[in-house]
């Protein structure tokens, strides 16, 4: 890929100058939680606001918004929202898709602070959402600023896209958009989404598995504990459920070299909480699953098998089983592994990290899916150590930077 150089190397040293500037970020967006409705929160449009704001005092002019109605959250509205600077030439765009919603903090004992107030020990950045998304997030904004700071305009355009509801269904962010009567992607465009990857920065994903989670919900008979006969134990039923549905790992069992792990996943999650006491025999029992499945099966099929299984479940106890969809995505077709947003990737990472980047496949969701459905040719990327929801979640300030330089390079890309 053809570049300036000397740019590059004036927009390398602007990066490295501004990681006061970065840490500074991240910790104000880590003070404004932005868990959505389904996770218990009140959406997205606090820390969007402020984001938006620290963009304007950074020289950012150009804002498009796509903010979706939603009476479940205070504001009324999602915010899904862009800003753009101006390149060279307008045959594509350079797109670098971030998601301003976090996952809740889990149990709060885990933590060795606040989840939401960031600090830095270690050269890492600590405090909910400082990985996902934020860490790539700051990471494009100053990739883009340093472009306005040194006077240099960018190849093709720069658009930075920030979009709601990434960790639940989508259906208030990208989702939303791509729904729009219009069309803001181009099949030309170089669509990157920084929300996975490997702690190397060695990985391309251009595919990613359906994404099925379920809700169990066992309804049996409540009764003392010291009287069981007078009762049905939903939470035995629905143990016993749980273990029976170990099967599907053998039901679907093909394996896929491009994808890690290669072979589908279903693993029991969250569990609801039941009765409050110990001699109380539960009614009722809820339980979580997560299945991602390789792009060689039909959701539908995993369906079928997991209602069989449920059946004899509820005729073997007595009880009553619904299951409800949290999250239902079939695997869209996988992006070409010689698409230009790939090499051109693959040149940037070269360039930064010094290593050849490969094309493969994840288990973890993201929004390149909904683009991929609509045959955009999309890439999710981005060095990261991986530890993303879990406690004490943290991102190196030195991935921040060299990514940032990573998408500096992209914008240079002619």
């Amino acid at each position: 890929m053809m570049i300036d150089e000397n740019a590059f190397e004036k927009i390398s040293r602007r990066i490295d100058s501004y990681r006061d500037d970065m840490i500074e970020l991240q910790k104000e967006l880590t003070a404004v939680p932005a868990v959505g409705p389904v996770n218990g929160g009140d959406g997205e449009m606090q820390k969007a606001q402020m984001l938006k704001k620290r963009l304007m005092e950074m020289g950012f002019t150009s804002f498009r918004h796509f903010d979706a109605p939603d009476t479940s959250v205070s504001a009324g509205l999602r915010p899904n929202f862009m800003t753009a600077v101006d390149g060279i030439h307008n045959a594509r765009k350079t797109w670098i898709i971030t998601h301003l919603d976090i996952v809740p903090p889990g149990e709060l004992n885990l933590w060795s602070s606040d989840p939401y107030k960031a600090y830095v020990k270690d050269n890492h950045i600590f405090g909910r959402g400082t990985e996902d998304n934020q860490q790539d997030m700051v990471a494009s904004i100053f990739a883009a600023k340093a472009f306005l700071d040194e006077g240099i305009t960018p190849a093709h355009p720069i658009h930075l896209f920030f979009v709601a509801d990434e960790e639940t269904s989508g259906g208030k962010g990208l989702y939303y958009v791509l729904d729009l009567p219009e069309k803001i992607f181009d099949t030309n465009d170089l669509i990157v989404v920084p929300d996975s990857g490997n702690p190397e920065g060695s990985l391309i994903d251009i595919a990613e598995k359906g994404i099925l989670w379920l809700c169990f919900k066992t309804t049996g008979k409540q009764c003392h504990g010291s009287k069981p006969q007078l009762g049905n134990n939903a939470f035995s039923a629905a143990s016993h459920l749980v273990t029976k549905l170990t099967k599907l790992r053998k039901e679907f069992d093909v394996a896929d070299p491009l994808f890690d792990p290669p072979v589908s996943t279903f693993e029991p999650t969250k569990k609801e909480a039941n009765v409050g006491n110990i001699n109380t025999i539960p009614g009722e029992d809820v339980f979580y699953m997560d299945c991602r499945v390789l792009p060689q099966y039909d959701l539908e099929d995993v369906l079928k098998k997991i209602r069989k299984i449920t059946k004899k479940v509820e005729n073997k106890y007595s009880v009553k089983i619904d299951i409800r969809h949290e999250q239902y995505v079939q695997p869209a077709r996988p992006t070409q592994a010689d698409a230009p947003v790939v090499a051109a990737l693959q040149s940037a990472i070269e360039k930064v990290y010094h290593l050849q980047a490969l094309p493969g496949g994840v288990g973890a969701g993201t929004v390149a899916t909904y683009l991929r459905k609509r045959d955009y040719p999309v890439a999710v990327w981005s060095k990261t150590n991986m530890n993303a929801h879990q406690p004490d979640e943290n991102c190196p300030i030195d991935n921040m930077i060299g990514n940032a330089k990573v998408f500096a390079h992209l914008f240079l890309q002619s």
